[in-house]
């Protein structure tokens, strides 16, 4: 008799907990498990690159001899969309192997995008699927989701600066 969590008509690639061990081991998507300052400068990396790039663009709009000041803010906050961005792809590679693994069925294709099918989950396996999203992947969403908010509450504090003082 085989093992009722070993069969499974989904193909490899496609099931849920190969789609996690997958994402959780790729380079961009594997930064939320990593220690918290090693996480932290991954996304700061992202945003002194994007101040490379919006820094031009800032200095068109305000020259950094005449506005150093607003120069600085519209760099920054053109940068934090840069961050925000890479946030939020971190948030929908998670969010979408949380609600494969999550749900009760498994909607896979065979061959093609014309024959999909759905697999109704056995209990062991939605239960361990059920358990690995509990005790793995609502911290990495967690911890996305207050990297988000931080981050939205620095971009609200700067144009509220911006509006306030100029």
């Amino acid at each position: 008799m085989s093992n009722p969590t070993s069969f499974c008509p989904v193909p490899k690639e496609q099931q849920p907990i190969n789609e996690y061990q997958e994402l959780q081991s790729s380079w961009f998507f594997g930064w939320v498990k990593l220690a918290p300052g090693k996480y932290i400068t991954k996304l700061l990396w992202v945003g002194v690159w994007s101040l490379i790039a919006t820094a031009p663009l800032s200095s068109a709009s305000f020259p950094i001899a005449k506005y150093p000041i607003q120069f600085g803010i519209c760099t920054i906050g053109g940068s934090s969309i840069f961050v925000a961005l890479a946030t939020i792809r971190l948030y929908l590679g998670w969010i979408y192997v949380k609600n494969r693994l999550y749900g009760e069925s498994i909607f896979y294709e065979e061959s093609g995008w014309y024959d999909g099918q759905n697999w109704l989950k056995t209990p062991e396996i939605l239960t361990r699927d059920r358990l690995l999203v509990s005790y793995e992947i609502q911290p990495i969403l967690k911890r996305i989701q207050t990297t988000f908010l931080t981050l939205l509450a620095t971009m609200v504090a700067v144009i509220g600066y911006w509006v306030i003082v100029y």
